[in-house]
């Protein structure tokens, strides 16, 4: 059953909010916590529904999981702890839990099969997996491997890979790294842009040797990780809606706290910044490995950029937001070199120029990203999210500034990562957003 949101334009927003754990870290933590010695204790968890399919699969594998509320509590059972599963593991909606499994799962002594939902099996497995078969990984596929469900036969040893990326990507990176831990000799992922290293980092804090050379992320293998406690920070991409609503707003301020500030995270900070946005960290911290502050944003008047290179791996799932702002911006904004966009949740450069249309915004669509000419009211209009968690928040926040209703369909998508956002949102706004 799909679910609508209604969204009426409101005049002013102030606060103070702490966005929901970081999604990436809460996989991570989820996922080396059962690789590791010992118990793992996480605190600020997303329960959002990708990191809850990455915790039912391990549970499918033998590893037990507390959830105490505050804290979720997992025993890990070292490198080769677990067990073959009975069934296949449905990872629903979440690209991350399939790809980096799969690095994990190509090295265990079991068969197992991974799939998930129609948006997931339309997304592309490849370039995960060619890598993997170098490394001597047994594992197949529709199209070839392409597209899940994906069935693995797995290896205990795989052998170590210097591999190149051709495109800079957080998730095959952490996925042959992954499976570099159980190589027996050194695994290096090269990389032509940074993007985010909540892997490298959290690996390092549990004892491995992992280390980075220029543009070289190096990995010895079959170290012996040891549980810690992991306090997740609030989600940068979470916040980013909320950064975008206190700018475009006529009379708005707000704070938020406690958010993720990984500098391979923050490119859409610094692009609202380049946009002339008023945005500080008026407080910095360290949260375990992760950079931590608290923001203050105000409502401010945007001019266009250009957006292309090393910027895009930095700022990749807030694009649909981004692209938000560079309607209501003055002037004309360039993506270029943003081509994995067509392959998230959705097709996030066709999709997202479809619905910013409705809006009455100029788009021109090209296959590696957009230019918008900015300067638009952002109008009222009948929205659909096509599925996509992202395009239904970023839809919602621009009809906060449109001159009537908006109606969002298909918004159950967004419990995929920012489970409480409507609720959230009605509370900063102080009216009721109706959700049928």
């Amino acid at each position: 059953m799909t679910q609508k949101a209604t969204i009426t334009p409101i005049k002013s927003l102030h606060g103070r909010i702490i966005p929901p754990g970081d999604k990436s870290i809460s996989h991570r933590a989820l996922m080396l916590g059962a690789l590791a010695q010992g118990k793992t204790v996480i605190r600020g968890l997303l329960r959002g529904e990708d990191c809850l399919c990455t915790l039912k699969a391990l549970q499918a594998m033998g590893i037990a999981i507390e959830d105490q509320g505050d804290e979720v509590i997992v025993h890990g059972g070292g490198l080769w702890g677990l067990k073959e599963p009975e069934d296949v593991l449905d990872m629903g909606n979440s690209g991350t839990s399939t790809r980096l499994l799969t690095g994990i799962l190509a090295c265990q002594s079991f068969f197992s099969v991974l799939t998930g939902d129609s948006s997931l099996r339309r997304r592309p497995m490849n370039r995960v997996i060619e890598p993997l078969r170098l490394m001597g990984a047994q594992i197949w596929g529709r199209g070839g491997g392409n597209y899940a469900p994906l069935a693995i036969n797995g290896k205990v040893e795989l052998q170590p890979i210097q591999f190149k990326l051709k495109q800079s990507s957080a998730q095959v990176k952490s996925a042959l790294l992954l499976a570099g831990l159980y190589a027996g000799g050194v695994t290096q992922v090269l990389e032509p842009h940074p993007s985010r290293d909540h892997t490298e980092r959290m690996l390092k804090a549990m004892g491995a040797n992992i280390y980075r050379e220029d543009s070289t992320v190096i990995l010895e293998g079959q170290p012996t990780l040891q549980g810690l406690e992991i306090d997740v920070p609030g989600d940068f991409s979470s916040a980013a809606f909320f950064i975008a609503a206190a700018l475009i707003v006529p009379d708005a301020e707000l704070t938020i706290e406690r958010v993720g500030l990984n500098p391979t995270r923050i490119g859409f900070l610094e692009a609202v910044q380049q946009m002339g946005g008023q945005i500080e960290i008026v407080r910095e911290y360290r949260v375990g490995e992760e950079p931590v502050g608290d923001l203050w944003v105000k409502s401010s008047h945007l001019k266009g950029i250009n957006i292309e290179g090393e910027m895009v791996p930095r700022m990749i799932d807030e694009f649909p937001i981004f692209a938000v702002l560079a309607a209501v911006a003055e002037g004309e904004t360039v993506i270029r070199q943003a081509a994995e966009l067509r392959v998230k949740e959705s097709d996030r450069i066709g999709r997202l120029a479809a619905e910013l249309r409705k809006a009455g915004v100029k788009v021109e669509e090209y296959e590696d990203g957009m230019v918008i000419s900015g300067g638009t009211h952002f109008k009222g209009a009948n929205f659909t999210s096509h599925g996509d968690h992202r395009l239904a928040m970023s839809m919602a926040i621009g009809a906060l500034i449109a001159k009537k209703d908006s109606h969002i369909e298909d918004v159950a998508c967004v419990q995929t990562s920012f489970p409480g956002f409507f609720d959230l949102l009605a509370g900063l706004t102080g009216q009721e957003i109706p959700v049928t």
